[in-house]
């Protein structure tokens, strides 16, 4: 990441031709997949909707910088592993995760709307994400906050943080349908520094205690294990409940469709 950076700033810095300037804005639709210690195989076969909005400024034909909101669900539930440890721990999650975004963008071709020539580009793009999510779980037939409860022994007022900063990047391919309109594919994912986005990160705590601090309703969330053939470990204060070394993440795939609301210049003629 910090070489990523390193080379986009050096090209910024170097960049001394405006073939191309000016705002472009639209919005995406796509989906989103969570990663993370409910979803440790990676399982791709339950994506969530996800859409949002894009502003992007055009330094030139190469270099942008790019601004963004966007929605996403996301979720996953031990049930689906293929791991027999997992399904026994019987863990859900599912949560709603609103996200702003700004990151530097590269295109690997010039890039110029409405050009013969220059009228498609790979790209790629870094940068800070700010989010905001609140895992909940389904429970008795009904859906409940899992933060509030402090299902891993988190004292009052120790909670995890519900809205935390994020690295974000991804690349694409943008493609100019014309001088105004173009399109835009991608796959921009999230770096979190956190491991609470489902709401499981350590061991399981005492539940007596927690049922003590918190109520019988975060005793119970605490440890749903089920009995399972093959499995005997026991689901125990102390014993592991996530992989706390392993944040969590997710990524949003997306097709954006945009308008170009900037004009073509010539080139600036360096004089000595």
């Amino acid at each position: 990441m910090k070489q990523l950076f390193l080379v986009i700033l050096i090209i910024i810095s170097t960049q001394l031709v405006h073939a191309q300037e000016g705002w472009e804005s639209g919005g995406w639709v796509g989906t989103a997949h969570y990663f993370g210690d409910l979803n440790t195989n990676f399982d791709l076969t339950k994506p969530g909707l996800a859409a949002g909005v894009v502003f992007r400024y055009n330094f030139n034909e190469r270099v942008c910088l790019k601004f963004g909101g966007s929605f996403a669900q996301i979720s996953a539930d031990d049930a689906d592993s293929d791991n027999i440890f997992e399904q026994a721990r019987n863990l859900s999650f599912q949560s709603n995760v609103w996200d702003g975004n700004a990151q530097f963008e590269f295109n690997f071709l010039p890039y110029v709307h409405g050009s013969k020539n220059e009228f498609f580009s790979p790209y790629l793009f870094a940068g800070m994400s700010v989010y905001n999510f609140n895992p909940m779980t389904e429970y008795q037939g009904e859906l409940v906050e899992l933060r509030p409860l402090g299902t891993e022994g988190q004292f009052r007022g120790e909670e995890y943080y519900s809205t935390q900063a994020a690295l974000a990047y991804g690349g694409g391919i943008k493609l100019s349908l014309g001088y105004y309109w173009s399109i835009n594919v991608e796959i921009s994912a999230r770096k979190l520094f956190t491991d609470y986005l489902d709401d499981v990160s350590t061991i399981y705590p005492d539940p007596d205690d927690v049922e003590n601090f918190r109520g019988p309703l975060a005793a119970a969330l605490t440890d749903r294990s089920i009995d399972l053939p093959g499995v005997e470990e026991r689901f125990e204060p102390g014993r592991q409940r996530g992989n706390e070394f392993n944040n969590d993440a997710f990524v949003i795939s997306s097709v954006s469709i945009l308008y170009y609301f900037g004009d073509l210049r010539c080139p600036k003629i360096l004089r000595n």
